[in-house]
């Protein structure tokens, strides 16, 4: 059976992970001289516990290559087949660090993707990639899939705070808009490696209004889930209008990780969701 690696980034609730049998690689979270691995030795609650007493503002770190070269030849003791879905290249360094991984390996084959998308956007590959493992497909057929839902996944998201992306530093249009956001919540859209700027609302519920048209705009949706940088409250009104447009959507609510609430700041939410085909 071919099996699925991802990092902790994709935000996959750990549940799902192992009921699907997905291999979660550990990120770095580094708070001054401290860095803990993600998941392992700083949970997302206690993230965000420290997030809002210190001034600190967290960095991400990529793990190296040997920790994915352990966690292909583990699997390798399995399978001869993997597929090992990341987050966006554009965006993070965690995709090259894994190919250079994969060419170390020569036990079995790996197929490592560019998602072109963070947290669920790309976790969502993965659990769909993980179901159809299970199904019995091949490689080709699943890595086939996964290329399917790239231009139907986006991340939707209302940001509370602009500081969080711009010290990252990979966002282009967020140092041209600092001066006159003031009070202004603005609308993004990860979608093919870009980070997008939708639009600019005034009020947090127009926000919501507006995120949740644009997530209405896709059409019938096959997977979501609602994402929150310690919002819980935000997240469930957010979560209880998607479900007025998707009846149906099976409710899943979630922390964003602390790599992505490192960028975003805390006070964000979103939406993660694949269109159907």
């Amino acid at each position: 059976m071919v099996r699925v690696v991802t990092e902790s980034t994709s935000d996959i609730p750990p549940d799902m992970a192992d009921q699907l049998g997905i291999t979660v690689v550990p990120s770095y979270v580094v708070f001054g001289s401290e860095t803990y691995r993600d998941g392992v030795e700083l949970t997302k609650q206690e993230f965000y516990e420290r997030l809002e007493a210190t001034h600190e503002i967290p960095t991400t770190a990529t793990p190296p290559p040997s920790v994915y070269e352990e966690a292909y030849r583990q699997l390798a003791r399995e399978t001869d087949a993997i597929v090992s879905i990341h987050a966006a290249a554009r965006l993070s360094s965690l995709y090259d660090v894994a190919s250079l991984a994969a060419q170390n390996i020569s036990e079995a084959r790996i197929t490592v993707i560019d998602s072109g998308q963070v947290s669920m956007g790309y976790g969502w590959m993965a659990v769909a990639a993980a179901e159809a493992a299970q199904q019995g497909k091949s490689l080709t057929q699943i890595v086939t899939l996964i290329e399917s839902m790239k231009d139907r996944t986006h991340l939707f998201a209302v940001l509370d705070t602009l500081n969080f992306v711009y010290r990252g530093g990979r966002v282009g249009w967020v140092e041209a808009l600092l001066g006159t956001l003031m009070r202004i919540k603005p609308i993004v859209d990860v979608w093919q490696g870009e980070v997008k700027l939708l639009e600019r609302t005034r009020t947090w519920t127009r926000s919501l209004d507006r995120l949740i048209e644009r997530v209405q705009a896709l059409g019938p949706l096959e997977r979501a889930m609602v994402l929150h940088a310690n919002a819980p409250k935000e997240a469930e009104q957010l979560a209880d209008r998607l479900q007025s447009i998707a009846p149906n959507w099976r409710r899943l609510v979630g922390h964003a990780g602390v790599t992505i609430a490192s960028h975003t700041g805390p006070g964000a939410v979103g939406i993660a969701c694949t269109a159907g085909h």
